[in-house]
């Protein structure tokens, strides 16, 4: 059913419906981003090189849902000017290659403004366009890495922990690329003129721990690990293992919710008082020791949609199974996979799920160029210069 599935423009329902993009095709944090913009209604191309990128997994790469799949030889100049006739009638183009090189195949800022004056030219890079480190490799934990937030991450006194890549490539990097987007798409209404979004991930990761930037500032904050209050250094917020192996999530900061918590978990009387550093240990101990006692799931049921700020900790495949998690359908099966739905969610425009991941690079380079508008597919499919898988 995925390689038979046809596309259309305007297939959208979200609060995007009619805005167009191009996506150059990369990995990581910009088709996350062109993910949110589909999933929000945009019209979204994506235009890969003949044989997929590296690191994507094909009908089951969900990053890559909700768009058709082009695929274009960038290094024949007829796939170049199908790109630029793209461009032409797009709100936004999308590429996350290394900078300078969409300007070395004639697809950088300055043309393709000179075919569309409107358009948002967005770029997405680890270190940025500039800068004595902007042509260097780079991933995740490297970008996250220099801007002082790897640091202080994970309760390991001895070496940071990093949370896979979800920091860097989406928390930094895609959605403030999409930030980025959105508001020149709001600005290009007014002025009526394009302009380049650089976001980088080292910029948007930076943004994103402003919160830790001001304790420091307001020197509240030990740059420690495991040393502060939302980092595992107070014992009312922190992680605990229950009898049967698994975990529980406490975050108990505020008085009234530590109050309903010791309750619940039945140490009020117990427990040393909390605002004392030197009790610190000792409370710790009984906390952990308590949920020693039952399993994971006894205590779900003890602390269920109470203010006591206490969660299970689940696994990806439990998840969807969560009642709280079902009853908002967070995730959704479509097309035979469960999947996360689209966010955020919106009263009168709904988004809704469209394409399915494409088996193949080239699925919909057919149907997909012809929606667009290029003149002669079957010229530049007999040519080479594009690829119908």
């Amino acid at each position: 059913m995925i390689a038979t599935m046809t596309y259309a423009l305007g297939q959208g329902t979200g609060p995007l419906k009619g805005i167009k993009v191009v996506e150059i095709a990369g990995i990581g944090p910009s088709p996350h981003a062109c993910m949110i913009l589909a999933d929000l209604g945009a019209d979204v191309i994506r235009v890969e090189r003949p044989g997929g990128q590296v690191l994507t997994g094909g009908s089951h790469d969900l990053l890559n849902r909700g768009r058709p799949s082009v695929a274009l030889n960038l290094k024949d100049p007829a796939a170049i000017a199908t790109v630029l006739d793209l461009v032409e009638g797009a709100d936004v183009l999308v590429e996350g290659m290394r900078p300078g090189v969409l300007e070395r195949l004639g697809l950088g800022p300055d043309v393709c403004h000179e075919r569309n004056p409107r358009l948002v030219f967005a770029r997405m890079t680890g270190w940025g366009q500039d800068g004595p480190w902007a042509q260097a490799a780079g991933h995740d934990m490297n970008y996250i890495a220099i801007t002082g937030t790897l640091f202080g991450l994970g309760q390991d006194p001895s070496k940071p922990q990093f949370p896979a890549n979800l920091i860097g490539d989406f928390g930094g990097g895609s959605t403030y690329l999409v930030i980025g987007i959105l508001a020149a798409l709001l600005e290009a209404r007014v002025s009526g003129q394009g302009q380049v979004v650089d976001a980088a991930i080292v910029d948007g990761t930076a943004n994103l721990n402003a919160m830790t930037a001001a304790f420091l500032l307001g020197g509240t904050f030990r740059e420690e690990r495991a040393a502060n209050l939302l980092d595992g250094g107070a014992p009312y917020y922190d992680i605990y293992e229950t009898a049967d192996g698994e975990h529980m999530s406490v975050g108990a900061l505020e008085p009234q919710f530590y109050e309903e918590f010791v309750t619940l978990l039945g140490i009020k009387e117990a427990a040393p008082d909390r605002y004392d550093p030197a009790n610190a240990d000792a409370l710790r101990e009984l906390i952990a020791a308590t949920f020693k006692t039952r399993t994971r799931d006894e205590w779900s049921a003890v602390f269920d949609a109470t203010d006591a700020c206490v969660a299970p900790i689940l696994r990806m495949s439990e998840a969807p199974s969560h009642p709280h998690v079902k009853a908002r359908e967070i995730f959704v099966e479509h097309e035979g996979m469960v999947q996360p739905a689209p966010a955020p969610r919106f009263s009168r425009t709904g988004a809704t799920l469209g394409l399915p991941p494409a088996p193949k690079a080239g699925a919909h380079t057919r149907e997909a160029l012809t929606a667009w508008g290029v003149a002669d597919v079957d010229g530049l499919l007999e040519s080479g210069a594009a690829v119908q898988a």
